[in-house]
């Protein structure tokens, strides 16, 4: 029986799924999923508010539970999807853990690590962006229209 290989919209909306929980939480809404060989390894959102700690990123606690699940540092055959863009810290993060790819959906246009260029990554870590932007970018939206 072969296994099917899922989208990365399916993965995508999983990680919305963490977004909706950082929102409910009041946390900006940022998910992140890190997938191994086609299954949902780790999942996480932002806890930067709960946790009193700006490092508390959803891609930081997304590479902390996928490292403890496969019990090793390196996410070099791992893929993360993350809603938003990933900040420098967590590109620089992301570069360390050696991710194998990362999806993301909205881009950060003042915080993203495009600012600086995709160098900070780890040469071979593969990008695709813009999956499912609108919903990605919707629900970011939404809660800092709820903040003003």
């Amino acid at each position: 029986m072969e296994t099917e290989i899922l989208s990365d919209e399916y993965f995508m909306r999983e990680a919305l799924k963490e977004a909706q929980k950082a929102f409910d939480a009041d946390e900006v809404p940022v998910g992140a999923i890190v997938v191994c060989n086609n299954r949902i390894i780790a999942r996480a959102h932002n806890l930067t508010q709960r946790l009193n700690d700006v490092t508390a990123h959803a891609e930081m606690q997304a590479i902390t539970a996928a490292a403890n699940f496969l019990n090793g540092k390196y996410l070099n055959e791992c893929i993360l999807y993350v809603t938003l863009e990933p900040c420098v810290m967590c590109a620089g993060a992301l570069s360390w853990a050696q991710v194998g790819k990362i999806v993301y959906g909205a881009k950060d246009e003042k915080r993203g690590f495009h600012i600086i260029g995709n160098k900070i990554l780890h040469p071979k870590t593969e990008i695709t962006t813009l999956v499912l932007a609108n919903e990605c970018s919707k629900i970011i939206k939404h809660f800092f229209s709820k903040k003003r």
